[in-house]
C-alpha cells in the first residue's frame, strides 16, 4: 500500500477553502449542507492529493497545480451526495469514484488553457503560463491516467462509463470549436456541445455515486438522469453569469465566451429574435472582438430577451432534476439534491 506524503502544501481542511471556491457565485450549494458533507469534503481533498503523488516532485507539483489552487469539488459532492439518499455514509469507494471524475475536470482544464492560450485559472498562473504548453498537457493527460486508474479499481463498469465520458467530453469540445465565431451556430450544437463538455461528467458522478454505493439500478438511472440535468442547468447559468455579472463577481473579464467565439445560448437566442438589436450584434459578431465592442456586444445582450428566454431553458432542466428525485427515497440527501439545481438558478437573479 502506498502511503500517501504531501508533496506540496497539504490538502486543506475546510476552513482554508474559501466559499468562492467551494460555492456557485453567491449561492451556497444545498449539496454542501448535508450533515456529514464537511468531513466528506475533506476525504475528497485528502485523495485528490493522493491520486496525483510519484516519486518525481516536478510532476507532482505540476500535477497538483490545479488541485492546490481549490475549487468547487461539486462532481465528487455529487457522488457523494448520491450514495447518500438511502441513508447511509458514503464509503471511500464512492469518494474515490467522485474523485475519479474530478481529476477528469481538472486534466480538461489543462487542456483548455493551453487551446485558450490562458494565462490564469483560479487566481494562479495557469500551468502552461508557468510551465510550458508541452507539460501542461502531458499533466493533464496525466490526470486522466489516474482518475482512469481509480475508476479501473472500481470494476470494469465504472472504468467503462469514465472512459466513455472522456470520449464525451471530446466530443463536446470539438462541437464547439467547429463552431467558433459562427453566427449561424444551431442550438442543437450548443446544447450537444455542453452535454458532452460538462453535463455527461455530472450525470457519471452521480451514476459512479450510485454504483459504488449499491443502489439498484432504478435508483441509479435515476440518479444519472439528475446529475445530466444539473450538469446542463450548471452550464447554461455558467454561460448566462458570464454576461450579466461583473468582472468582480465571476473572477475573471466578463464576455469572455463572446471574445473567444464561443455563442452560447443567450447569445443565440438574441441573435434569432429578428430585431434591429440581433442584427447589430450579429454585425459586431464572427470575428475577434476588441474592448469597445464587447462593451457594445455585452450592452445588447443584456438588454434584450435572449436572457430572459436562456433562463426558461436553464429552469426546463431544473425541472427535469427535481422530477429525477421522485424516483429518490426520501432523506437528507434526496432534499439537498432536489433543492440544488434551483440554487443554480438563483445564481443568476443574485448577479443580473
Amino acid at each position: 500500500m502506498r502511503t500517501f506524503v504531501c508533496p506540496l502544501p497539504c490538502a486543506p481542511s475546510l476552513s482554508d477553502v474559501s466559499e468562492e471556491e467551494v460555492l456557485t457565485p453567491s449561492v451556497s450549494s444545498p449539496m454542501l449542507t448535508l450533515p456529514s458533507m464537511r468531513l466528506d469534503r475533506e476525504r475528497i481533498e485528502s485523495a485528490m492529493h493522493e491520486a496525483v503523488v510519484t516519486p518525481d516532485p516536478y510532476l507532482n507539483e505540476i500535477a497538483s497545480h490545479l488541485i492546490v489552487a481549490g475549487g468547487k469539488r461539486l462532481r465528487p459532492v455529487l457522488a457523494v451526495a448520491g450514495a447518500q439518499v438511502l441513508g447511509d455514509t458514503a464509503s471511500n469507494d464512492v469518494v474515490r469514484g467522485g474523485v475519479a471524475c474530478e481529476l477528469v475536470h481538472l486534466g480538461s482544464l489543462y487542456h483548455d488553457d493551453v487551446m485558450d492560450e490562458a494565462e490564469t485559472r483560479r487566481g494562479v498562473e495557469t500551468v502552461n503560463a508557468k510551465w510550458g504548453n508541452l507539460q501542461a498537457i502531458l499533466a493533464g493527460d496525466f490526470l486522466l491516467s489516474r482518475a482512469s486508474e481509480i475508476a479501473a479499481s472500481l470494476g470494469t463498469e465504472v472504468a467503462g462509463l469514465l472512459a466513455r465520458t472522456i470520449g464525451w467530453l471530446c466530443e463536446g469540445q470539438i462541437e464547439e470549436l467547429r463552431h467558433t465565431y459562427d453566427v449561424t451556430r444551431p442550438e442543437s450544437s450548443y446544447l450537444a456541445s455542453i452535454h458532452g463538455k460538462t453535463a455527461s461528467l455530472y450525470g457519471t458522478a452521480a451514476r459512479i455515486g450510485g454504483i459504488a454505493a449499491g443502489h439498484d439500478r432504478p435508483l441509479i438511472d435515476a440518479l444519472t438522469e439528475y446529475g445530466n440535468s444539473y450538469g446542463m442547468v450548471f452550464q447554461i447559468v455558467d454561460d448566462i453569469l458570464d454576461i450579466t455579472a461583473t468582472d468582480e463577481q465571476l473572477g475573471k473579464p466578463a464576455g469572455h465566451d463572446i471574445v473567444e467565439g464561443v455563442y452560447t445560448l443567450p447569445v443565440l437566442r438574441t441573435l434569432a429574435l429578428e430585431t434591429s438589436a440581433a442584427a447589430e450584434l450579429a454585425d459586431l459578431l464572427g470575428s475577434p472582438l476588441d474592448a469597445a465592442k464587447q462593451d457594445k456586444a455585452l450592452g445588447i445582450l443584456r438588454s434584450n430577451d435572449g436572457l430572459a428566454s436562456a433562463i426558461e431553458t436553464a429552469q426546463s432542466y431544473v425541472d427535469r432534476a427535481v422530477a429525477a428525485c421522485d424516483d429518490f427515497p426520501d432523506s437528507a440527501a434526496t432534499e439537498a439534491l432536489r433543492a440544488a439545481p434551483t440554487a443554480l438558478i438563483a445564481s443568476v437573479s443574485v448577479a443580473a
